[in-house]
């Protein structure tokens, strides 16, 4: 015959579930947490802990060697982690609008020139988040008015266009003179030089970010500086651009090639590179400065 075990006094059970729930906090705040919160798990990537301000500890960046500057007789060099796209003597870096062929744009003198009828080129690689650095010349003696004037656009993943053109005493529409986001932003200033001299974009342009349904969770963003002065400031990109229409995005890969636009002129390009950047900021110090 069984024998039934007597019943646990209640007074015992209520003591031997105190006694375990301090043990289990005592062992929580041994681990760094309070009993009624989940373990955060251990930070993998190095700027997810806490910095102290000065902290030694924090990993040093990359070494980089800088470029140098450009005159108008000569292309500066472009930094020792740069891509560079145009070395001046070949289009190797460069495909035709087919993303086949060969770009057929002409080489000569150190420079590229955009030919008639030939088409746009693009990239053979691919580009995401960037600095971009790129010069141009619109030609000289100028020829035609208003947008048929020294024309042809920078399109960041073959979609973004920053627009070329010569606006030296020129008018156009604001949105689609030289240093715009074509068609949607003008330039906060005009910075053009004479057309028969060498222009420079300086550009930095995170791209956009989108939703598995395609929806954006962050559009494209873009810093432009025209012949060293700002024309874009961390704009928010409103789509593709386009001639006369807004678009709106489309769901892209994460990088794509950089195009150059044949619009008939015989525009220049010369010190082409660039530079893939991080697309988060370092994070700043949560924490006191340390002692020493």
């Amino acid at each position: 015959m069984n024998q039934m075990i007597p019943p646990t006094p209640r007074k015992f059970r209520l003591g031997m579930l105190c006694t375990i729930g301090l043990a289990a906090i005592a062992a929580g705040a041994l681990l760094g947490f309070a009993a009624d919160e989940p373990a955060k798990p251990a930070a993998t990537p190095t700027e997810a802990r806490q910095w102290h301000v000065h902290d030694r500890e924090r990993p040093q960046p990359p070494v980089v060697t800088p470029g140098t500057f450009s005159t108008q007789e000569q292309p500066g060099t472009p930094p020792s982690d740069a891509v560079v796209l145009f070395d001046g003597k070949d289009l190797s870096k460069w495909v035709d609008k087919t993303g086949n062929g060969e770009a057929k744009w002409k080489v000569e003198n150190g420079y590229f020139e955009v030919l008639k009828g030939s088409g746009q080129i693009s990239t053979k690689d691919s580009f995401g988040d960037c600095q971009l650095h790129a010069e141009w010349q619109a030609p000289n003696p100028p020829v035609g008015k208003d947008q048929d004037r020294g024309n042809s656009g920078i399109f960041l993943m073959s979609r973004y266009e920053l627009q070329v053109l010569d606006n030296y005493q020129a008018e156009t529409y604001a949105d689609g003179m030289a240093g715009s986001i074509y068609g949607q932003y003008p330039p906060q200033v005009n910075a053009t030089r004479p057309p028969g001299e060498w222009q420079v974009y300086d550009v930095v342009f995170h791209a956009p970010r989108f939703n598995e349904d395609g929806s954006v969770a962050q559009p494209a963003r873009e810093t432009v500086f025209l012949n060293g002065l700002l024309v874009q400031d961390d704009v928010s990109l409103k789509g593709a651009t386009a001639h006369m229409t807004l678009s709106k995005y489309t769901k892209h890969a994460d990088k794509m090639p950089i195009t150059l636009q044949d619009h008939g002129h015989p525009v220049r390009y010369r010190n082409f590179w660039i530079r893939p950047i991080a697309s988060e900021h370092p994070v700043a110090p949560e924490l006191p400065g340390i002692k020493h």
